[in-house]
């Protein structure tokens, strides 16, 4: 099965594209980012699997760094 994306670099890209709250490097002051923007990120990694558009291995080793 050939997925649209492959690698990290490019899904967080498109998360940060996509993403409602458009705060790309929006850390806190300990260099975190917000709970609301790592359970976002971890909801979008589930539907791009659950649709296929990228590997399941990918949705287990992805971070947001």
């Amino acid at each position: 099965m050939a997925y649209q994306i492959t690698n990290q670099r490019e899904l967080r890209c498109v998360f940060w594209e996509t993403t409602a709250e458009g705060k790309r490097g929006a850390k806190n002051r300990f260099g975190e980012y917000s709970t609301d923007t790592r359970i976002a990120f971890c909801d979008f990694i589930d539907r791009l699997a659950r649709d296929g558009i990228i590997s399941e291995a990918l949705a287990q080793r992805a971070t947001l760094e």
